[in-house]
């Protein structure tokens, strides 16, 4: 209770702040009051929200939104209170001067403080209608990512070869059916030879995709689909009644998948073959650095693969490849993550200039790097987890193109 009645004062001081800020820019009382009734509903909606227990760690839809709206609010207070904060102090140091050397001179221009209010406002509107956008549509906004990768030891049957990527689908956030069809559909229009999906169907719990089962089950490649596992899979953020009661909706999960026509890769090696050449698809389960499950086994996966073998890795956290993949006596020729979603938020011109805070936690944290001669593809993530949309940072659909170099 205690820390309910600290974070409402300090939210409510804010939202006092702003309020002024309004009322200098606005001078009809109706636009006063729609902000105070908006405020106090963003508020009292996360506080219930949040008072409610859930049994697992991974935001409910419901708290998710909470989470959104007041995010949202707090980005529009806090940018206007910037602005009539230095105001203030401006205000403060030329009363000061003006009070200890006897100064008649004005230092104040009339209309600067509703000139700053107006700013400060028509800027804080920025990032508020960016968060609320990135809920209503930017979740749903999906974007198809194509790259051509060249090899020297492709096997010349695989020129051209083409693969779609898709990751964290996260089902059990999704509330639009229409849209997640949409995506499928995208999908499917790409016709690509093979479908790798690496890790995070669910949030908690196996029962979230059951919606959403017959819509994933149409996604078609003529080589077929293959997955791994993600760390939302095993269902480590939900408490369980017993080890049992996980085990088993683990299995679960595994059975809708292969209900679904994926091929679930588990530390283990499967070969795609075409015209008598082939190349190894390696499916590690998930190895996250930082805390997160480590139940990848990447000498296991491995056991049957020739060295002078094509391979593809599939590993859901991109952590994996940089302190232990691209360091392995094999050479792996590209690795298929996702995990960071990109945080969901960023500034991005394709081909250009990408930025998102995830990078401060994750040196790879979306789209094609090379490093010792080995690429790694980050996907930004098919859905979406805790803050429901995505600003800059739209979902993804990859398609990657490999090319034996020296052929067209």
């Amino acid at each position: 209770m205690t820390r309910w009645i600290i974070f409402s004062i300090l939210y409510l001081v804010m939202g006092f702040y702003a309020l002024q800020g309004i009322r200098t820019a606005a001078r009809q009382p109706w636009v006063h009051y729609t902000f105070i009734v908006i405020s106090l509903l963003v508020l009292g909606n996360f506080i219930y929200q949040f008072s409610i227990a859930d049994s697992g760690r991974v935001l409910s839809r419901p708290k998710s939104y909470a989470f959104g709206f007041l995010l949202a609010m707090l980005s529009f207070q806090l940018i206007t209170i910037i602005f009539l904060f230095g105001e203030d102090v401006f205000r403060l140091l030329v009363g000061t001067y003006n009070k200890w050397f006897n100064a008649n001179k004005a230092f104040t221009i009339p209309e600067r403080r509703r000139f700053l209010s107006l700013l400060g406002l028509g800027l804080a509107a920025l990032p508020f209608g960016a968060l609320l956008y990135g809920m209503y549509k930017g979740k749903y906004n999906y974007k198809v990512l194509s790259y051509d990768l060249e090899f020297d030891d492709l096997p010349e049957a695989f020129h051209n070869y083409q693969i779609t990527q898709i990751s964290d689908i996260h089902s059990g956030s999704f509330d639009n059916y229409d849209k997640i069809k949409y995506g499928i559909d995208l999908i499917n229009k790409q016709q690509s030879d093979v479908i790798l999906f690496t890790g995070d169907m669910v949030n908690n719990m196996a029962t979230e995709m059951l919606p959403w089962k017959d819509l994933f089950g149409s996604l078609e490649a003529k080589d077929g689909k293959f997955s791994v596992l993600g760390n939302h899979d095993y269902g480590d953020y939900v408490e369980w009644e017993s080890k049992a009661a996980k085990a088993k909706n683990l299995e679960d999960l595994k059975g809708l998948q292969k209900e679904m026509g994926f091929n679930l890769l588990l530390n283990e090696a499967n070969y795609l073959e075409k015209d008598g050449q082939r190349i190894a698809l390696i499916g590690v389960e998930n190895w996250g650095a930082g805390g997160f499950i480590k139940m990848g086994d990447l000498q296991k996966a491995v056991a049957g693969v020739q060295e002078k073998d094509f391979k593809i890795v599939m590993s859901h956290d991109p952590s994996h490849w940089e302190q232990e993949i691209i360091h392995d006596d094999h050479h792996y020729h590209l690795t298929l993550s996702g995990h960071t979603h990109g945080m969901q938020f960023g500034i991005e011109i394709p081909g250009w200039f990408k930025w998102s805070p995830v990078k401060w936690r994750y040196k790879h944290w979306a789209g094609i790097y090379e490093e010792m001669g080995q690429f790694i593809n980050v996907n930004r993530g098919f859905g979406f987890l805790g803050y429901p949309g995505r600003v800059g940072i739209w979902p993804e659909i990859t398609v990657i193109r490999l090319k034996k170099k020296g052929l067209t």
